[in-house]
């Protein structure tokens, strides 16, 4: 009887076991088979999400493009636009002129933001420019903005593009772009018209001097680069040698920019300027030295003793356009040293030099004029580099109807540097 019921037991236990298993296997298979189903139905909704993400961005960037060829297409339907006209001595008035349209070859971009200049200065003083601009004339040549027509046969932008159209572009073809002087082209072609709602870019600057703004470079920036590839024209025309001291005469846009050039690349700098502004700025740009005297003879002075035993400085770059600044940068050279007459004089000026002193002290003159596409290339990736400090040189903002306001405090020695002009 004991055996019958322990058997019993036995197999009640086996049975009991069995279950168990199989029960398990079921919970098993029902789990797998729920996360194999969960798995899916994520998968499924991930690639469903996704796709609608994709469609979302497709959706938004069409929408962003029809956007923009719709506002071009209405800027592009007025008839006329607001631009600054130059007719002669400080005479500039804000007229209603044509908007420009592009013909084969050619650009037309909308312009957002152009920046008041030393030469546009000497322009508004003296009414004209001998190379650049014969009044009654479209006024204005530091910009950048977006293009909104494109002419025929360009294939390099299309419409939305940020781009900085330099003011000229050389021919390509003549003696002096033959051997790589390209600034001082038979046939430099120039641009104006800056000051404007929009501004026509010629075939010629269209294929060699317009350039695409990295996406990191605000429009003011990139308006930069027209000047700063002149300034640093003239600091590499220079020849600096490692170990060199500059002395840059002068504290307007220019001479600053030539000055911060100098200090990027590493060179112990002196500022030569006359106001407080202006030396505070040189300080901010990275000049070691200044000089701010109420004259040339103490100002001399003053640099000279910053040199060893009173030697001079190894490189002058005049950067204010005066006889008497010339004068001064070649008293400023050492013995065998260089100087640079970077700023220009108004035409038919006569200067007198110690010519005793540059010839036994063998003093090397140059005087740099203009940029070259190279330069300009060079000039706008220094600024979306990030350490040439583009904030730092635009120091006022007006609407186009104010230019002359701004002109006339230019003119009064103002602490601005450059304005940015906003049609």
């Amino acid at each position: 009887m004991a055996g019958t019921v322990k058997a019993a037991i036995l197999r009640g236990r086996k049975t009991v076991k069995t279950v168990v298993e199989e029960g398990r296997k079921k919970v098993e298979n029902v789990v797998e088979g729920g996360l194999n189903t969960v798995e899916t139905v994520v998968e499924v909704g991930l690639d469903t999400v996704e796709t609608v993400v994709v469609k979302g961005r497709k959706r938004v960037q069409t929408a962003v493009h029809q956007g923009r060829k719709t506002v071009e297409n209405a800027l592009l339907h007025r008839v006329t636009m607001r631009a600054a006209i130059l007719h002669g001595r400080e005479d500039v008035r804000i007229e209603q002129v044509p908007v420009p349209r592009a013909a084969a070859g050619e650009l037309v971009v909308r312009v957002g933001a152009a920046l008041t200049c030393g030469t546009d200065l000497k322009v508004f003083r003296r009414g004209y420019h001998a190379r650049m601009i014969v009044p009654p004339a479209l006024f204005g040549h530091e910009q950048a903005g977006t293009v909104v027509e494109v002419g025929e046969g360009v294939a390099d932008f299309e419409a939305g593009d940020h781009v900085v159209a330099l003011n000229s572009a050389p021919c390509g073809k003549c003696y002096f772009c033959m051997r790589g002087q390209e600034n001082l082209c038979d046939d430099l072609l120039f641009n104006n018209g800056a000051y404007a709602e929009f501004i026509k870019i010629p075939e010629r600057i269209v294929a060699k001097n317009t350039l695409r703004i990295p996406e990191n470079v605000p429009l003011e920036h990139a308006a930069l680069t027209e000047p700063l590839a002149c300034a640093v024209h003239g600091f590499e025309d220079s020849d600096p040698r490692k170990g060199d001291m500059i002395a840059v005469i002068g504290g307007g846009p220019l001479g600053l920019m030539i000055l911060h050039v100098a200090a990027l690349a590493g060179y112990e700098t002196i500022a030569i300027v006359k106001h407080d502004g202006q030396a505070e700025a040189a300080r901010q740009l990275g000049a070691v030295h200044i000089v701010q005297s109420a004259t040339i003879r103490k100002a001399i002075q003053e640099t000279r003793a910053l040199t060893p035993n009173n030697r001079g400085v190894d490189i002058a770059i005049e950067a204010v356009g005066l006889p008497e600044t010339w004068q001064e940068a070649v008293e400023l050279a050492r013995k065998g040293g260089t100087v640079n007459f970077f700023g220009g004089c108004a035409a038919n000026t006569h200067v007198n030099l110690d010519t005793n002193r540059i010839h036994y002290s063998d003093i090397t003159l140059r005087a740099t004029f203009h940029h070259t596409p190279a330069i300009c290339r060079k000039a706008l990736a220094l600024i979306a580099g990030g350490k040439f400090q583009a904030g730092a040189f635009i120091t006022g903002r007006a609407h186009l109807y104010e230019l002359n306001r701004v002109f006339e405090k230019l003119m009064n020695r103002s602490t601005e540097i450059k304005t940015a002009i906003v049609p």
